[in-house]
């Protein structure tokens, strides 16, 4: 029995109850309202931990109002209360699952004559349960599979209700017709057998029986149920063999997990392996997972699709540990009526299972944030906005980065993203000035102050945060010309090695932006590379890389095609106008046909003819001339 505690005490840790030693639950509450719930196989050492330690803890002990504690008999119970809680009040400092929906599932009903429907509520009414399914078309697609290739009653009500004639399934051979007394119990009997076994994910037994069956029915001429029968072969076989991920044995029966994690993101996924053969999969999305290890993300998941799995196998793959594993596996031996194991492998094909997985959530993480991203809610602005102290999520970002070659062609590119989004339309491109030599912080700085006091700040609205493609040296030089500028907009800068955030002033961006001051570089910070923080940043700096790139090379091919044509007799200057309109560096001109040629404006045969044979000759080569040599290598910050 669960015992409840009547009272809900203070929280103070000088002032804290003598609580009770047995297992148990707790919920620190603010307003009345749940904000954690936890499990303690000792109630007092559990909470007492709490308030010694740091992190998330510190948090939610600091905004507590009340505790409350609910006693157990074993902490196997206190596991499944824990579970029940979470699920009913979604705490916001636990890890929780975003999903916010009872996920369906197929049931066999408990009639002589079993239906298979679909629904959301697992009662305890005899029925047979499968499932969950991540979502309701995927448990549609596979009803209305199991209802095309067996003969399972379909439209005869719940509780099925005589009929005084057969329907249309009946005539289609999809339905044994039990609602018109034309159904063999046993037949109808060894229909369901196949069902089961196939939910279940047992498909071999079900091909070899009904390959069995198809052979009677050919020896006894009744091949009209021989072509029924090898239809069901087919679909099954069809069914089973386009999802085949990976083989352990023939034998087999398990589930394996993968996690990924991307700030307070994280994505759980659930391959079903039955004899051998993965036969399904689940997933979930999970939030306020910034400060859960592995361990803790999995152990979520666990606690809300294990306590509603109808179905466990006799092994779990874990990609990490988890406290409560070993109660997990006592609680599922009971509910399964055999032993069930949860383990971590550590080497052989299991550990290729888990690591399957894991790339399986990692892509559908990816996908998630894609998604949030399109909808203009792109996780890493938030992120962003707690990393750096800004007071409003950096809505429109701008991106600089510098590039040049030996000195020549130098030139800094601008990107905007909003809300996550790159604004290509609003990109814009400079030639630095006055510079006959590399000097990463004169370019940016000349750049930086250039869009803040010419006619682009006019044009353009200010940005919420400035990313600088660069170390220590070129995140200064953006401060001092913002200062020159008179302008205070926060500034970080990302530098390519080890993927650093530099932050200027000892308080971060949030700093600059207060005091507008003369500031130096004082702080670094490293982020994880799922953090969408860092990704957001990342995203920025290579759209504004290979954008000064881009611009540098092109300025670069057209420098090397006029000096081409200053040699070139014939070539004056509108036929070389004309061709570096036409053609935007040397390769793009040494790769094209003389028909080509000659049908730029002011050309002909004669000269585009002699322009071939003359870069052939420069180059040895007629294909393609090259660079003679020269290797491009733009300004690493």
């Amino acid at each position: 029995m669960f015992t409840v505690s009547p009272i809900l005490w203070d929280v103070h840790f000088d002032d804290l109850p003598v609580l009770p030693t047995t297992p148990g639950v707790y919920l620190f509450r603010r307003g009345g309202v749940p904000i954690y719930i936890g499990k303690a196989n000792n109630l007092r050492s559990r909470v007492g931990q709490h308030f010694k330690a740091g992190g998330k803890s510190g948090k939610f002990t600091a905004l507590a109002e009340s505790l409350e504690f609910i006693t157990a008999r074993n902490e196997v119970e206190a596991l499944v209360l824990e579970a029940n809680l979470i699920k009913q009040h979604r705490p916001h400092y636990n890890v929780t699952l975003k999903d916010d929906k009872h996920y369906p599932f197929l049931k066999l009903t408990n009639e002589a004559f079993p239906m298979l429907v679909v629904t959301r509520r697992v009662l305890k009414d005899g029925g047979q349960y499968y499932g969950p399914y991540p979502d309701s078309s995927a448990v549609r697609r596979v009803k209305h599979l199991i209802d095309t290739m067996f003969p399972l009653r379909k439209n005869s009500g719940l509780p099925m209700q005589k009929k005084p004639r057969p329907c249309l399934n009946y005539h289609m051979g999809r339905c044994l017709g039990p609602c018109v007394d034309a159904a063999d119990p046993a037949e109808y009997a060894r229909v369901v057998e196949d069902v089961k076994a196939l939910l279940e994910g047992r498909a071999a037994p079900v091909i070899a029986r009904l390959k069995d069956d198809m052979a009677a029915a050919a020896r006894g001429q009744d091949f009209e149920q021989a072509a029924r029968l090898r239809d069901r072969v087919q679909a099954v076989q069809k069914l089973f063999g386009t999802e085949q991920h990976a083989f352990v044995s023939d034998e087999t029966d398990l589930d394996f997990l993968g996690v990924a994690q991307a700030g307070e993101y994280a994505m759980v996924q659930l391959f079903r392996m039955r004899g051998g053969r993965v036969v399904g999969r689940d997933k979930r999305f999970l939030t306020n997972a910034a400060e859960g290890s592995p361990g803790e993300i999995v152990g979520a998941f666990v606690q809300d699709y294990y306590t509603q799995a109808t179905h466990v196998p006799p092994l779990i793959l874990l990609p990490a540990e988890f406290e409560d594993a070993p109660l997990w596996s006592e609680f599922l031996s009971e509910k399964a009526g055999r032993k069930t194991a949860m383990r971590t492998p550590k080497r052989g094909d299991k550990v290729d299972l888990v690591e399957m997985a894991r790339r399986n959530a990692q892509n559908g993480l990816d996908s998630e944030m894609a998604l949030l991203e399109r909808r203009g809610d792109h996780p890493g602005l938030d992120a962003l906005r707690e990393v750096l102290a800004l007071p409003d999520r950096p809505w429109r970002i701008e991106g600089y980065d510098n590039s040049n070659l030996f000195g020549t062609n130098i030139v800094s590119g601008m990107v905007v993203f909003e809300g996550g989004r790159s604004r290509r339309g609003e990109h814009r491109r400079f030639k630095v000035k006055g510079l006959d030599h590399p000097d990463d912080y004169t370019s940016m700085k000349q750049t930086v102050y250039r869009r803040f006091t010419g006619s682009l700040a006019d044009k353009l609205p200010l940005p919420d945060l400035i990313v600088i493609d660069g170390g220590r040296g070129q995140v200064n030089a953006a401060l001092d010309a913002l200062r020159e500028a008179d302008l205070h907009v926060p500034v970080v800068g990302l530098a390519k090695r080890e993927e650093r955030i530099i932050l200027p002033g000892r308080y971060g961006a949030q700093w600059w932006l207060e005091t507008g001051s003369e500031v130096g570089v004082e702080r670094e910070l490293l982020l994880a590379r799922t953090h969408p923080a860092l990704r957001m940043l990342i995203a920025v700096r290579d759209e504004v890389h290979q954008y000064a790139i881009t611009y540098h090379r092109k300025l670069r091919g057209q420098d090397m095609l006029r000096s081409v044509f200053d040699d070139l007799p014939g070539i004056g200057q509108k036929r070389r106008d004309a061709l570096l309109e036409q053609f935007s560096s040397l390769e793009d001109l040494a790769a094209a046909s003389v028909e080509q040629i000659a049908a730029v404006p002011g050309m002909n045969a004669r000269a585009a003819r002699s322009v071939k044979e003359f870069l052939i000759e420069r180059t040895g080569s007629s294909a393609a001339p090259g660079q003679a040599g020269l290797e491009e290598t733009p300004t690493v910050p």
